[in-house]
């Protein structure tokens, strides 16, 4: 699994509740907002995005060394891929090898994980001053809207986009838009599509290939 999406989901996953005590969770954005039209919306929304993930890609640069966080992935990652040929093969000798070495890699797994988190610590308070006393008051509560539902998991606690139920309730913000995209949503589906590519131009990126 790509750890930069686990990072940016950790940085967002928080974006789709209203801390500051709305009624409904995914009411983040204006009834009147100050820019408007679908298609001006979901790229000024995507520019954040990018601004966003340049600031963290900064951040993370200055804070994190690179060049140890790798060879610290490279070797855990290794000795994760020796043990699962092992355990495959059941060569016990090399299993009993290789779990010798259980404590050292999960203290550097450990480390790495500290390391990956340090930048977020620095970033969140931007992210949350920007989320929800900014881009409420520029944008409607939905900005873009997508040809299928995206609520793959199951329940109600990570909806992106607006169900056929909500679009039928005239009191609630997705009135008249069903599978429209919520304000952090896009937001949120922006920064993973740039995140990558910001993330190899900065060489914060997490991929060892």
């Amino acid at each position: 699994m790509d750890f930069n999406f686990i990072l940016l989901f950790l940085d967002s996953i928080h974006l789709q509740f209203d801390i500051f005590g709305g009624e409904n969770r995914q009411a983040l954005g204006s009834d009147d907002p100050i820019i408007q039209g679908l298609i001006l919306s979901m790229f000024a929304v995507s520019a954040f995005g990018i601004v966003l993930n340049l600031f963290n890609a900064g951040v993370r640069k200055k804070m994190v060394d690179q060049t140890k966080l790798k060879r610290i992935m490279k070797e855990t990652r290794g000795w994760q891929k020796e043990r699962m040929a092992a355990m495959r093969s059941k060569d016990q000798a090399k299993i009993n090898e290789l779990s010798k070495k259980s404590s050292y890699m999960n203290k550097m797994s450990m480390e790495m994980m500290q390391m990956n988190m340090r930048p977020m610590m620095i970033t969140f308070v931007p992210l949350i001053l920007i989320f929800y006393f900014v881009l409420p008051y520029l944008f409607s509560y939905t900005v873009a809207l997508s040809p299928i539902p995206l609520n793959v998991i199951p329940g109600d606690f990570f909806q992106l986009t607006c169900t056929a139920e909500q679009a039928l309730d005239e009191g609630h913000v997705c009135y008249g838009h069903e599978n429209a995209l919520y304000l952090w949503a896009w937001y949120f589906l922006s920064s993973i599509a740039f995140s990558g590519i910001i993330m190899k131009l900065t060489k914060t990126s997490m991929d060892l290939s």
